[in-house]
């Protein structure tokens, strides 16, 4: 009975001590300095461009520069690391894409746990990749493309902005739904992706809306579908590929912000509502609009459910295309 009595006092000191934590960190005004937001991406990326447009209308809101740190490389996985390690007082958060849902089944191994070790904030927008294709290749619907993998399997090709990106998963899950044979040609970005389908040397690619939505309207490129659940509002005569007739091939890409494990729920939550504000703003908007993004957003556990979910829908989707973990 002492000892549990013991216990129960112990427990009360240390829930009183995070009480006063939680409420000096309030009264202390957060913020009162600049926030690091952590971009696991090279600067001009859909990922910091989405953040950019976000992290504008923090600063002035919030009253404190609200900064970019881009650090790309290993897939993202550098900039986790970052985030997964920093103090979590609120000044050093991530934007990221759904590539952080990616990274547990691609990576034999990750120096960082991509659930335990992160907050998630809020989704802040779906980017539907748009499934092009050159006009030299004298293929317009999604349905002719299919038969042209299936009358000579192997002999077609898709580009990817590397190994285990978004974009090569979103073609992985419409090549496994749809039953063909397509072979991975991977570049080290969008732009290079872009050039070689432009020029018919690879057949076709699931691509970011922004980099082509220009060469879909010229003519250079023919946008057969779009590969997320819904049509895109910047393409919104395009089907999805499931209404195409390719049913399961759904692939969401999106953009979203994570604090690091323990960050205050007071501070998780003010950032949330900080997004809320800047994704109502007419400015982020109409840049949205120009990226082919649609707002999205969750409530921070709603947010932390879904990653984990998708963290468990990707290793299948891995398995299943056969990819071998770096």
């Amino acid at each position: 009975m002492i000892r549990l009595a013991r216990f129960a006092a112990a427990s009360s000191i240390v829930a009183l001590a995070s009480l006063c934590a939680a409420t000096a960190f309030a009264q202390n005004g957060y913020p009162n300095k600049p926030i690091r937001v952590i971009v696991p991406f090279a600067a001009g990326s859909t990922t910091d461009i989405i953040a950019r447009a976000i992290t504008d209308k923090m600063s002035t809101s919030l009253g404190q520069p609200v900064v970019i740190d881009n650090r790309g490389g290993a897939s993202g996985t550098i900039g986790q690391q970052m985030v997964a390690t920093a103090a979590p007082d609120g000044y050093t958060i991530m934007i990221h894409s759904s590539s952080h849902t990616v990274s547990p089944s691609t990576f034999a191994k990750l120096p960082f746990d991509t659930v335990h070790d992160f907050a998630g904030i809020t989704p802040i927008s779906s980017l539907p990749n748009a499934l092009v294709i050159s006009p030299s290749k004298n293929i317009k619907t999604l349905q002719e493309l299919l038969a042209a993998a299936r009358a000579k399997p192997g002999s077609i090709n898709y580009a990817s902005a590397g190994q285990g990106s978004a974009t090569h998963l979103n073609a992985e899950k419409f090549r496994v739904a749809a039953k063909i044979e397509a072979t991975n040609i991977p570049f080290k970005g969008s732009g290079e992706a872009v050039t070689e389908v432009m020029a018919g040397r690879v057949d076709y690619y699931f691509s970011p809306i922004a980099p082509v939505i220009g060469q879909i309207k010229d003519g250079q490129l023919l946008a057969l579908a779009v590969g997320s659940p819904q049509r895109a509002s910047a393409l919104p005569n395009v089907p999805t590929t499931s209404e195409a007739g390719v049913p399961g091939s759904e692939f969401n890409f999106w953009i979203g912000m994570m604090a690091p494990a323990k960050t205050p729920r007071d501070v998780v939550n003010r950032l949330h509502d900080e997004v809320q504000k800047a994704l109502a703003s007419p400015e982020v908007k109409e840049r949205f609009a120009k990226l082919g993004a649609d707002a999205w957003t969750l409530k921070p556990e709603q947010f932390d459910a879904y990653i984990q979910e998708e963290i468990k829908s990707n290793a299948v989707l891995v398995k299943a295309a056969g990819l071998t973990p770096q």
